[in-house]
Order: structure tokens, then sequence, then C-alpha cells
């Protein structure tokens, strides 16, 4: 595993994670990690020699980490920049606090965004030449 790559992806995590706080609106976020799959996609199969899926994967996993930890830390300001996410979340039945709601589909999106970014790194090895 190269984890210099995996930790140096994942900043791309960390800067997403300050700026969907109450820069980026929901309505453009995907276009923005879809550019940064691509990119990390590429980085993956240029800079490691195997384990394309697992690398991609796990970049997600440490995005994960930023993005739910920075959402947690800074729920007021998310929710206030995030209207829609903010009432969906209140008025779920469960009883459930806001963060704990987010530190529950963190590590969900994170995993869904992980098979996502480790197929993109596979096919990318597949087409891409170091």
């Amino acid at each position: 595993m190269n984890w210099k790559v995996i930790f140096a992806l994942s900043l791309f995590g960390l800067g997403m994670a300050a700026a969907t706080i109450s820069l980026i609106p929901l309505n453009i976020e995907f276009w923005f990690w879809l550019c940064i799959f691509l990119f990390c996609a590429v980085v993956i199969a240029k800079r490691c020699t195997g384990a394309y899926f697992l690398h991609g994967f796990l970049v997600s996993l440490v995005n994960c980490i930023w993005v739910t930890g920075a959402h947690v830390l800074f729920a007021d300001t998310y929710l206030a920049n995030h209207k829609a996410e903010a009432m969906m979340m209140h008025n779920s039945p469960t009883g459930i606090s806001v963060r704990a709601m987010m530190l529950i589909m963190g590590p969900v999106i994170g995993i869904i965004s992980g098979l996502v970014l480790g197929l993109f790194a596979f096919v990318a090895s597949k087409t891409v030449k170091g």
C-alpha cells in the first residue's frame, strides 16, 4: 500500500470538508467530487503498483474522516448553509441528534464513494500509462 499517495490525495477531502461547510452548495458539490475522483484515479494509476481499487477505496475512507469530522465540528454553520439537509435532519422521526446522524451517515457515504473511487482507480489503471 502506498500510504503516502493515499494521505496526499485525501487532502482533497480535507479541502472539500472546509469548502462544503459554507462555500460549496450541495447542488454543485457532486461536480467538484467528480473532478477530484477522476484526478485521484489517474494519480493512483500512475503512482501505485497494484491494488488500485483498494487505494481508491482507502482514499475515500480517509476523505470520509475529514468531511464527517468537519461537518460534525461545524454542524451549526453547515446546517445554516444547507437548509434542505437541515430540514431533513431535524424532521427525522428517529430522534437522533443532528451530529449523531452525521456520524452515522458519513461512513456510509464514505464507503459508497470508496466503491466509486475504487472502481475509477481500477479502470484508470487499465487505461492510463504510468
